[in-house]
């Protein structure tokens, strides 16, 4: 119980503008840290995201190794960081060069997120995992907790947290200009990929020589090598990935979350199209609610992908955008177009109030200088990006419960103690299998 009102109380300094969550996270304008200064980083997938991540972890430390199961994506990274040590498999990395790593990017795909950060965490490395954090609600909680036993520096790659626009829009709902906020709206234009109905499993293709598809599969059930899952098209699947809702929640979530304080709902329950269990369907609208708190009544969030979107009539003549999120007060709405909060914010009923908020000085920077003994990260595991990612997958609790076309089962959800409590058929979701070796066990 101590754990869970330390991370309330680390939501409430969002309550508070210029001195609150930002000002806390340390995000400092005259701090003269050099995020030039060395640490030595290692990267564990260098292709998609990891790109971006491990590029990052270069310019910003000493990219001392690079490991990724595509032998096209360490080549190319390579190219660029001769001096960094080449690795397939993060475990073999870990073993053989831990002791000269003092951090590590994580930018696989969503299964092996946990497995490879809770092992580098045990061993005393800083972690950077992209989103969403862990496959499974239960690694959230636990790559939390490890974080804060281990005592090591921690960010989550939602990078629009480190938005000005973002920020000035939680500072805008936290006025209570809006009045009381009980109805948020939150949408997508994912997938981008096929799912559903639209996945062709037939014909698959001879594997690649450059992919170690072992590897790839790390903790999942063994299966011969697809095309329609290899590569990218992964995110489509339960065993590789989160779906559309993993992919895009803790971006367009991101802000009525920290704002709302959307953590702990009671219940979701989801309407789709129906699903086997393999792919995610091909759309979802999904409902969580959440209990009133001393800072606001209780909320109503409803999530949409799959080309679904809210009620035009609920933006009162603005242009629906293909993604973003509305929230709705009995005073006011605010709407934040796109997937970071990035488009700015059309304001309904209310003025715009004066507030103010600090900027970041960058998303990875944050995590460098917590590492160089900062403040932590606004997006760190144990108090930000753990109760974030329980929220979001919990959506996907709902769609487990929902395979058949129409409105599924609506889930109880025992927060504390991570339980369905209605609904043992889904607890595999929560707590799932781990095979070939791999394990998110100390």
């Amino acid at each position: 119980m101590a754990q869970r009102t330390n991370r309330r109380k680390f939501l409430k300094t969002t309550a508070v503008v210029g001195a609150g969550y930002f000002a806390a996270a340390g995000l400092r304008a005259d701090d003269s840290n050099s995020p030039n200064e060395q640490v030595n980083i290692a990267s564990i997938g260098v292709g998609g995201k990891g790109d971006s991540d491990s590029r990052d972890a270069g310019n910003h430390g000493n990219l001392v190794a690079i490991c990724d199961i595509d032998e096209r994506n360490l080549r190319k990274k390579g190219i660029a960081f001769p001096k960094a040590k080449q690795f397939r498999d993060y475990r073999k990395m870990l073993d053989e060069i831990g002791k000269s790593i003092d951090a590590v990017t994580v930018s696989t795909p969503d299964h092996s997120h946990a497995p490879a950060s809770l092992m580098a965490m045990r061993m005393g490395k800083h972690c950077f995992t992209q989103k969403p954090m862990t496959h499974s609600i239960e690694e959230a909680r636990l790559m939390g907790e490890v974080a804060k036993e281990m005592k090591v520096k921690t960010q989550m790659g939602n990078q629009g947290t480190a938005n000005d626009s973002l920020r000035e829009m939680v500072a805008v709902i936290q006025t209570g200009v809006l009045g009381k906020v009980s109805e948020v709206h939150v949408w997508t234009n994912r997938p981008v990929w096929p799912q559903g109905k639209d996945v062709d499993l037939s014909n698959p293709a001879s594997k690649p020589a450059y992919v170690d598809w072992d590897l790839f599969l790390g903790p999942a059930k063994k299966r011969p090598y697809h095309q329609a899952i290899h590569p990218f098209k992964w995110r489509g699947f339960w065993d590789y990935g989160t779906g559309a809702l993993g992919d895009m929640a803790c971006h367009t979530l991101n802000m009525p979350f920290m704002a709302l304080e959307l953590y702990d709902p009671t219940s979701v329950q989801a309407e789709t199209d129906g699903h086997d269990g393999v792919t995610y369907p091909g759309y979802s609208i999904i409902d969580f609610a959440f209990p009133a708190n001393e800072n606001r009544p209780a909320v109503k969030l409803v999530w949409y992908d799959g080309k679904k979107l809210p009620p035009e009539s609920l933006l009162n003549g603005a242009k629906m955008h293909q993604s973003g999120a509305l929230i709705i007060g009995d005073k006011g709405s605010l709407y934040a177009p796109g997937d970071y909060a990035e488009r700015g914010m059309t304001l309904h009923g209310v003025d715009k109030p004066k507030v103010e908020w600090v900027k970041s000085p960058g998303h990875f920077i944050e995590w460098i200088r917590a590492i160089k003994g900062g403040e932590p990260a606004v997006s760190n595991f144990a108090e930000y990006a753990g109760p974030l990612t329980e929220t979001i997958l919990l959506g996907n609790l709902a769609l487990a419960g929902a395979k058949e076309p129409g409105r599924g089962k609506k889930i109880e959800w025992d927060s504390k103690n991570l339980v369905a409590t209605n609904a043992p058929e889904v607890m595999h979701i929560v707590k799932k299998e781990y095979h070939n070796g791999f394990t998110i066990k100390g």
